[in-house]
């Protein structure tokens, strides 16, 4: 069968056409399989950029860098605290619960050079959620900024934690320590007050580790590294264990493209930004990617203080990483015109979809186009990215290198090109499972992991999310998507941003209800209907629309469509 492979599901053979089709679309550097990454372990790989790239600047944040020998050098530190004065083992979990801080990446290093597995935590959980991650993930140490010890203290005794190390903002700030720690602490009183009597600072951490000699840990790449939590955006978080090896391949699988960009490759010492939290997945493997290739990592604390971003924006950068609202919230922001765009090589985005308004505007006032990723926690977090030079527009690009992509429905069934299916993929990103959970319904046959994501394939191999499975709308039999009607009303001149739910509704069983973010405050709802009214057939177009300030979203900027769905009828 030329061009066609057969699967099997159940009894039923089925023929696929082409099914790696995205191959046509690589460019000349792009190779169907990824580089073999030559790394057995992350640490193992940080360890040999800090050699490499010693005198570069590993990491800055707010206006301290530290070189990558000097990043090596305290990560070795604390992981031999961890190892002589904590006494713990391979394997043991440890929660790190900060922002974008440099104690961040020198605790992670740490921790893996120890051979923990990393229990990555929003710092702005609540007790009852650190509760659930903590217990569930079995964590027996945490490092904690000092904002947030309180809310360790409420739970403390019902987790299987025993060492605690808290640190504060400006503990590697070097002679800024005192000032930094006291600004936070006395005068902005961000330190609510806490009772932890074992708790070690990191600074003491640190000191203790640098007294005793590190024992290396060799780990292996089938090893766990992370338990990355799920959002919870949808319910219970669960923990997506993912190993050394998930993480080191997709690095080497993206690597390719950012080396690549249409201004030239990303090179030792260039600046990339890191708004989002370094809890989250989408940036954490992007700052792994950046040590590897020896970048000095720009870590932003509180991205949403919109005019110090941009006055840490006024100095030159190549690459910056976020989500469609914070590029959005840019360019409605006064001082735009302040960003200094003049080094810039890459901007990419990931976790929700990437609003066609957003990237017009964003290429008109910078020249740069925005590539638009798509990934999960469970694996790691890329399986498709937009090539410079082929985007396409509504797309989320093509599979990256190693990767298979299908769209199946619900029996595993593979959907022909151009028909919705649930995006399933394979590839050696993919996590193992979740954290002692049963998985037997997470993978269908062949270990192909279902993403929950509704998506279209094009017969050329560039993929179309539809939408999240649970998202969809059923208005009268008919299946209506969110992205679709967000991204149809954000292009409204006067519309800031929306988000479109599904209600209960008496007439069709559920109706499309939008909410509003004005940009423009004359807006009103007849003007929103008749918009709607010009661009979506009926069953599609908003039942009800409602004017919020602004719209609830997560940390990471990802709006939270389940806090804004009724579960009692309208109307």
């Amino acid at each position: 069968m030329k061009g066609k492979i057969a699967t099997f599901v159940g009894k039923q053979t089925i023929e696929v056409m082409n099914p790696r089709p995205w191959l046509q679309n690589y460019p000349a550097y792009m190779t169907p399989e990824m580089t073999e990454p030559p790394f057995d372990s992350l640490a193992a790989m940080c360890e040999d950029a800090c050699k490499k790239f010693a005198d570069i600047p590993a990491f800055e944040n707010m206006d301290k860098q530290i070189s990558y020998a000097k990043f090596n050098t305290l990560a070795t530190q604390f992981a031999s605290f961890l190892q002589h004065d904590c006494q713990l083992k391979p394997g043991d979990r440890i929660a790190i619960q900060m922002p974008n801080i440099l104690q961040f990446p020198v605790a992670m290093l740490g921790a893996l050079k120890a051979g923990l597995i990393l229990v990555n935590t929003n710092p702005l959980y609540t007790p009852r959620e650190m509760q659930h991650q903590f217990k569930d993930s079995g964590a027996v140490a945490i490092v904690i900024l000092a904002n947030f010890a309180h809310n360790l203290e409420k739970i403390l005794d019902q987790t299987s934690i025993k060492t605690v190390i808290v640190t504060e903002v400006g503990d590697l700030m070097g002679i800024k320590k005192l000032l930094v720690n006291f600004m936070v602490k006395k005068v902005k009183k961000m330190v609510p007050a806490y009772s932890l009597p074992n708790a070690i600072s990191f600074s003491s951490a640190l000191a203790k580790g640098k007294s005793k000699t590190f024992k290396p840990v060799a780990r292996k790449k089938e090893d766990t590294a992370f338990l990355q939590y799920t959002g919870g955006t949808t319910g219970l978080s669960k923990g997506a264990e993912l190993t050394h090896g998930n993480v080191l391949s997709n690095i080497w699988q993206v690597m390719p493209v950012l080396k690549n960009t249409a201004r030239g490759p990303l090179e030792p010492g260039d600046v990339g930004v890191i708004p989002l939290p370094l809890y989250h997945i989408y940036a954490l493997t992007l700052s792994f990617l950046g040590i590897n290739t020896g970048m000095t990592g720009l870590l932003v604390t509180n991205p949403r203080d919109f005019a110090g971003f941009i006055k840490i924006l006024k100095k030159p950068f190549q690459m910056i990483i976020g989500v469609n609202t914070l590029y959005n919230a840019l360019l409605n922001h006064p001082d735009f015109g302040d960003i200094n765009f003049s080094g810039i090589k890459s901007c990419s985005t990931g976790g929700m979809a990437l609003q066609e308004v957003v990237f017009k505007r964003w290429l008109e006032k910078t020249g740069v186009t925005i590539s638009e990723g798509y990934g999960l926690s469970e694996t790691s977090p890329v399986l498709t990215y937009q090539i410079g030079g082929k985007e396409r527009m509504g797309s989320i690009g093509l599979p990256i290198p190693s990767t298979e992509i299908q769209m199946m429905d619900d029996e595993g069934r593979v959907m022909p090109f151009g028909e919705a299916g649930e995006l399933c993929a394979r590839g050696p990103q993919v996590f193992k499972g979740y954290w002692q959970k049963d998985n037997s319904t997470v993978f269908h046959p062949g270990g192909w992991f279902k993403t929950g994501d509704i998506a279209v394939m094009d017969e050329d191999g560039y993929i179309r999310i539809v939408d999240r499975k649970k998202d969809m709308i059923l208005v009268s039999g008919f299946n209506v998507y969110p992205n679709e009607i967000e991204g149809v009303v954000a292009t409204h001149p006067k519309v800031l941003e929306v988000a479109a739910v599904g209600v209960k509704d008496p007439q069709c069983g559920e109706a499309v209800k939008i909410y509003v973010v004005k940009r423009d405050p004359s807006l009103t709802e007849e003007e929103v209907k008749d918009f709607c009214k010009e661009n979506f057939t009926g069953y599609k177009r908003p039942k009800y629309i409602e004017f919020l300030k602004e719209l609830p979203k997560t940390n990471v900027g990802k709006i939270l469509r389940r806090a804004l769905r009724v579960e009692e009828p309208v109307g």
